[in-house]
C-alpha cells in the first residue's frame, strides 16, 4: 500500500531480497532478554538492587547492540568486563529461549513462499551472531536464510539504525534497494509487525505496511504493493 504523507509511487518492479530483522519481526524474543539482564543486573546490584522494569527494558535495550547497551548501563566498565557481562546474559538469553521461543504467526508460510519465488534471503540484526543464529536455528529456518548480517559486523558505531547492515546484506546477496524490502534507513519499502498502539509510531518512523503478524496477507501485498513504494527516508530511522 502507499504511505500517506509524500511517498511517490515509482515504477513497478519484480523483487528481487526479502530481509528480515529478528527480534520482534521473526519472534518475540524480548521476554528472554529482559530476564536474562533483569537476572544478572540484579545480581550486581544495580537500580540499587531492584529488578529493572520491561518498560526500562524497551527504552534503553530493546533492539540496541551490546555494545550501546554496555555503554549506557556500565560506562566506567572496561570492555574486557562488558564482554564477560554479555557472555553471561547470552548464556542466560540462549537457556531462557531454548525453553519458550516462538515465532510470529504466520513466520513460515511467508518464508515458504519468499523460497518459492525464489527470492534472495537475508537475516539482518543487532543482535550478536551467535545469538541471531541460535534464534534462527530455534525457529528452524537455519537453511531459510542464505547469509546473516549482525551489527558486530559493521564497523564501530554503524549497526542499526544506520544503514549499513541492511546494504552489506543487499552487497552480498547481489541486490538493489529498489526491488528489495526491508530496512527504512537503507531506502527499502518496510514491513512492520506492530501492535495496534504502536502503529502510529511506526508509521511515523517509515513504514510501508503494518500487520499484526504474517497471517495478515502479507506476501501477496508485498507481491502487488509494496515494491511499488519509494520509501521517503527524511524521517527517524529507529522504531522504540
Amino acid at each position: 500500500m502507499e504511505r500517506s504523507g509524500g511517498n511517490g509511487i515509482c515504477r513497478a518492479a519484480s523483487m528481487e531480497a526479502l530481509l528480515f530483522d529478528i527480534d520482534g519481526t521473526m519472534c518475540v524474543s524480548d521476554p528472554f532478554h529482559h530476564r536474562a539482564f533483569s537476572e544478572l543486573l540484579q545480581g550486581l546490584g544495580y537500580n540499587g538492587g531492584a529488578p529493572i522494569t520491561p518498560e526500562f527494558g524497551m527504552a534503553h535495550m530493546a533492539g540496541r547492540s551490546n555494545q550501546h547497551i554496555g555503554r549506557f548501563i556500565f560506562p566506567d566498565w572496561p570492555q574486557q568486563r562488558l564482554h564477560a557481562f554479555f557472555s553471561e546474559k547470552e548464556a542466560l538469553f540462549a537457556l531462557y529461549a531454548g525453553e519458550g521461543l516462538q515465532e510470529v504467526l504466520g513466520l513460515r508460510e511467508l518464508c515458504r513462499w519468499a523460497r518459492d519465488r525464489g527470492l534472495k534471503r537475508a537475516a539482518v540484526t543487532n543482535a550478536p551472531r551467535a545469538n541471531a543464529e541460535l534464534m534462527i536455528g530455534i525457529l528452524g529456518l537455519a537453511d531459510f536464510f542464505q547469509l546473516v548480517v549482525a551489527g558486530e559486523d559493521c564497523r564501530e558505531g554503524r549497526s542499526k539504525p544506520c544503514p549499513d547492515p541492511y546494504l552489506r546484506a543487499l552487497a552480498l546477496l547481489g541486490a538493489s534497494a529498489e526491488r528489495s524490502v526491508a530496512g527504512v534507513a537503507a531506502g527499502m519499502p518496510v514491513v512492520a509487525i506492530a501492535s495496534e498502539s504502536r502503529e502510529a509510531k511506526v508509521v511515523a518512523a517509515g513504514a510501508s505496511m503494518i500487520a499484526r503478524d504474517y497471517r495478515d496477507a502479507v506476501a501477496p501485498k508485498i507481491d502487488s504493493e509494496l515494491i511499488a513504494v519509494e520509501p521517503h527516508v527524511s524521517f527517524p530511522s529507529r522504531i522504540e
